[in-house]
């Protein structure tokens, strides 16, 4: 970790201040309903904030509009500036953006420098760059009846309504707003009411940007804004991540006006281990990673499916890695597990444990130290013995909590994998990579990881299928949701 002991001292009890909207490039003082924000690892309320009103979401949705015509036909490179400049106060606050992140999500500063700030600030970077991209396909004669030429061209597709989740909230903003500006879109951005406080510091420095004013608003709120916006007869495209239920409320209200939606929703990722393999290499980063972030995160490889051979083996080397997970405070350099979001999700997150060993199931590797005092935590466990069909096997958890589940072929390892509602990650690991990309493609899943992976890249699609969504973010993938193709066909 780059993060100094003396910069954590400096800034760990720092919080935004920043109170106001963001609405045609300037502060708007909130009109709508104000609730409290609270640390979760403290349970201290850090900041209240105040939702947009029902006008305040129309004035945001207007100034959009108002600047969708000139922003459409702005040069690549115009565009690309902009977005640049937005990137570069983002790096000159990159302190106060992490201290924000950490005291109102709980992730450990030892994961958030990189997984919640700096990922975002490169992601952010390279779809400047893309902005730049000419995207005409050329496709050349076509002689029946007549001779004709083509060409295939694309046209922004309007106002985006970007809705995110709690998890990691700068990453999933930059995901949709970064995308929906390189392709020439106007945004209204509604982060989640649990974690405001980053978005509304992100919306200040939407304006010291060049970003031009109304390209990127900024509202928060809770429900009752976000059917307000993804219903919006404004809006031309809805762009979604959270879970699955509420995602197939957004669709319905984008259905109104007949809109476009991409949703990144939830998962209940395959880690699969083939025999063959050294579980003892790979144990201890294979735990950390599907309980990082206290397992808040939808591509969460917590789903583990061993090969019977490997099983008892890969139990020992488990305990080694649980031996190092440390739960606690989250300005602690040496935490790796930090706090869940709220108590009623931790009540959550343990329901699904008591169900299971209710059922028959078994703990078979847990941590076992003293929780704290204060914040809303869970200690990470693994379940056994629990059939297929079980829901702490089959429903996405969102917590430390993964299930573990033998197999005896490679053949029941695919069944087993693909039979889930959902299909938004797996990892495979394998003894060699030729293995490892035949199981990878029989899997049903938008994202596949062989032997770890490793980060997400900027330049790659990022989504799933099933009830893990519809569409793509991230790389060109995630620029083309906000494009609409444009045949233009002339006589020769």
């Amino acid at each position: 970790m780059s993060v100094s002991s003396e910069t954590i001292a400096a800034i760990r009890d720092y919080v935004p201040e920043v109170r106001d909207l963001t609405i045609g490039g300037r502060p708007v003082t909130p009109a709508g309903e104000r609730w409290d924000v609270y640390n979760p690892a403290t349970e201290e309320v850090i900041g209240t904030v105040g939702g947009a009103s029902p006008e305040q979401v129309d004035e945001a949705v207007r100034a959009a509009r108002a600047a969708f015509g000139p922003w459409s036909v702005t040069p690549g490179e115009q565009r690309c500036a902009a977005i640049l400049s937005l990137a570069d106060r983002m790096e000159e606050r990159f302190e106060k953006l992490l201290a924000s992140i950490v005291n109102e999500v709980g992730t450990p500063v030892s994961l958030a420098e990189f997984l919640q700030v700096r990922m975002g600030i490169g992601h952010l970077r390279w779809q400047a760059e893309a902005a730049k991209k000419d995207r005409t396909v050329h496709l050349g004669p076509y002689d029946v009846p007549v001779p004709t030429m083509s060409d295939v061209d694309h046209f922004p597709v309007g106002v985006v309504a970007a809705i995110t989740g709690y998890n990691y909230p700068l990453n999933l903003a930059i995901f949709k707003f970064g995308a929906a500006l390189a392709a020439g879109c106007t945004v209204v951005l509604l982060p989640s009411p649990r974690t405001p406080l980053t978005t509304l510091l992100l919306g200040e420095l939407v304006r010291e940007s060049d970003l031009p004013d109304g390209v990127l608003n900024i509202i928060v709120g809770g429900a009752d804004v976000g059917q307000c916006l993804s219903s919006h007869p404004g809006v031309d495209k809805v762009s979604f991540t959270g879970s699955d239920a509420v995602g197939a409320k957004i669709m319905a209200q984008a259905a109104a006006n007949l809109n476009g939606v991409t949703l990144e929703l939830g998962g209940k990722s395959a880690n699969i281990v083939l025999p063959g393999c050294d579980v003892e290499s790979f144990a201890v980063d294979m735990h950390l990673r599907w309980s990082r972030n206290a397992g808040q995160g939808c591509a969460a490889l917590a789903r583990l499916l061993v090969h019977e051979g490997l099983y008892d083996r890969f139990l020992k080397s488990g305990a080694d890695a649980f031996g190092q997970m440390k739960v606690g405070d989250p300005w602690d350099p040496a935490t790796n597990i930090g706090p869940l979001i709220r108590p009623d999700h931790r009540d959550r997150v343990n329901g699904f444990v008591t169900e299971a060993l209710e059922q028959g199931g078994r703990a078979l590797l847990r941590v076992d130290t003293p929780l704290p005092e204060r914040g809303w935590y869970v200690n990470p466990v693994l379940l056994g013995d629990l059939p297929h069909s079980a829901r702490a096997v089959q429903q996405e958890i969102f917590g430390p909590v993964a299930v573990v589940l033998p197999f005896e072929d490679t053949d029941e390892a695919v069944r087993l994998a693909n039979d889930t509602a959902y299909g938004l990650a797996a990892n495979v690991w394998a003894p060699d990579l030729q293995e490892g990309r035949r199981v990878a493609e029989r899997l049903r899943a938008g994202t596949v990881w062989i032997n770890g992976g490793g980060a997400m890249r900027p330049d790659a699609p990022f989504g799933g299928a099933g009830r893990s969504g519809i569409g793509r973010e991230i790389g060109e993938w995630g620029i083309m949701e906000f494009l609409e193709p444009r045949h233009i066909q002339w006589a020769l």
